[in-house]
């Protein structure tokens, strides 16, 4: 069953995004993706947007663990580097803020998702992890970038090469989340916040969205040549036997058997 991203408005000038795919801890699918963008680019009377994930879970990430191996590097790579950079990119142009509420899971894409946000909120019991290294994936330059921009370098290489995950407060410190609050508490603090923003100057907000952005890309920028490099890399990992043994030892919770290629 594909998963869906539920709206509604918890308060005034509020719009709540919900991703919802129980049976796969959230996982991003191309519906959940392509509904998000839709959302983003076509707000109406929204002063702030809070995006989180339903039954305790942000996102476990791609879903990518069941497209069938014959299928699988076009398929993968379709997923990743098309509905989720153009849902990255839409809440990178929105206008308003941008809230991510974080508990359970938050992995992967997913994290990458909560990062594009303006600001993230975490339940104590939060775990947040980038597992590439684990799976065999050649991650994006660009999301890469973010995560460089957000913590920095020592921080980031720790995160993708090791592939561990962190708790809350871990989290806290190095910065990819903003504030740590009680399990129970979690949904109120995020409309206390969302109000708080809502009441904010709308042309401030927008206009000060824009400033960080261009200064952010402008620091960010790789010649052409560099940037095709690291694009090409990035494909080539989709068609690897090691991503594709990677994705199966995780799904069948077994260590994996790489082969280098």
């Amino acid at each position: 069953m594909a998963g869906e991203l539920r709206s509604d408005r918890p308060a005034e000038g509020v719009l709540r995004l919900t991703i919802v795919n129980a049976a796969k801890r959230n996982a991003l699918d191309h519906g959940i993706l392509d509904a998000l963008t839709a959302q983003l680019r076509s707000l109406e009377d929204v002063r702030c947007v809070v995006l989180t994930g339903a039954d305790g879970i942000f996102s476990s990430g791609y879903d990518i663990g069941e497209i069938p191996a014959e299928r699988f590097a076009v398929e993968a790579e379709k997923l990743v580097a098309h509905p989720f950079s153009e849902a990255l990119a839409a809440l990178d142009d929105v206008g308003v803020p941008t809230v991510a509420l974080l508990c359970g899971a938050t992995i992967g894409g997913g994290l990458e998702l909560a990062l594009a946000c303006d600001l993230r909120l975490a339940c104590e019991t939060v775990r947040l992890g980038m597992p590439p290294a684990r799976l065999g994936l050649v991650y994006s330059h660009t999301g890469i970038r973010r995560f460089l921009d957000a913590i920095g370098e020592p921080r980031t290489r720790e995160l993708f090469l090791l592939g561990r995950q962190l708790d809350a407060h871990t989290a806290l410190s190095w910065g990819l989340v903003n504030w740590v609050v009680d399990d129970d508490a979690l949904e109120a603090a995020s409309l206390e916040l969302a109000s708080e923003l809502v009441g904010n100057a709308p042309l401030s907000m927008a206009g000060n969205k824009r400033v960080l952005r261009e200064l952010l890309l402008a620091r960010s920028a790789l010649d052409p040549d560099v940037e095709r490099e690291l694009l090409a890399l990035r494909e080539s990992s989709f068609g690897s036997e090691d991503l594709l043994e990677g994705v199966s030892a995780f799904a069948q919770k077994r260590p994996p058997s790489w082969k280098g290629r």
